[in-house]
């Protein structure tokens, strides 16, 4: 399963916590606090699309794989709210680079900001990790303002704060879809972290240097590679 699977695109604590299949089955060590999920129709093509998109078995997706049609749901919400907002992959990836970090989330902080960086480049994704909002353009700047606003603390956002986003040129119905993605994200990141799963090893060994030096958040990545056959 993709981090984001119904919307691929580009490739993609404290201290340096930057943080498969025969059929796509994934190894026989789970990588989270949950048991190995039954062999399903449902698990396997998650495992599938992972194996397809990504050549392994993302971790996430054996936590997932133990109530396939949750990942299917949240997922076409998630795609519902994309299409109603008219986001860009960029523009995705601000949004969920900037709710992981803000929800302490080392998992999609890792596979989002390294999609983030081949979207947008380098000094784009690094910007957004470290939440420096003068390094961004106006657009960027007001999403990743609201990701980190909504994830942290939402009674504390005042009529003032939606302004940017309207400047930006979004109308009231896209910034509802853009709150509500940001927030099924929100979900997402919590399922993952409660449950222990571990970030992939190969999320952490391809992402750039700067995204993997710029998170110092969540779980530690697994200690060796995720499935691959």
């Amino acid at each position: 399963m993709d981090m984001d699977n119904d919307l691929s695109g580009p490739p993609a604590g404290e201290g340096p916590h930057v943080p498969g299949a025969g059929n796509a089955s994934p190894g026989p060590v789970s990588t989270s606090f949950l048991s190995l999920p039954e062999r399903s129709d449902e698990a396997e093509r998650l495992y599938a699309h992972d194996l397809a998109d990504h050549g392994f078995v993302m971790n996430l997706s054996r936590v997932w794989a133990h109530v396939p049609e949750a990942h299917d749901a949240l997922f076409g919400l998630l795609a519902e709210m994309v299409s109603v907002a008219g986001l860009t992959f960029r523009q995705r990836g601000v949004l969920v680079t900037s709710t992981a970090r803000s929800r302490g989330d080392s998992y999609c902080s890792l596979a989002w900001g390294a999609r983030l960086a081949a979207a947008a480049g380098d000094d784009v994704a690094e910007a957004v990790l470290a939440a420096e909002d003068a390094e961004l353009d106006a657009t960027d700047r007001a999403l990743a303002q609201w990701a980190r606003a909504v994830a942290t603390d939402p009674n504390a956002i005042t009529a003032a704060d939606v302004e940017p986003l309207r400047r930006a040129g979004f109308d009231d119905r896209q910034i509802f879809a853009i709150t509500t993605f940001v927030a099924l994200r929100l979900a997402f990141s919590t399922v993952n972290d409660a449950l222990g799963a571990q970030p992939d090893r190969q999320l952490v060994d391809d992402a750039p240097a700067v995204v993997r030096e710029g998170i110092s958040w969540g779980r530690e990545p697994a200690a060796h590679p995720s499935a691959t056959s």
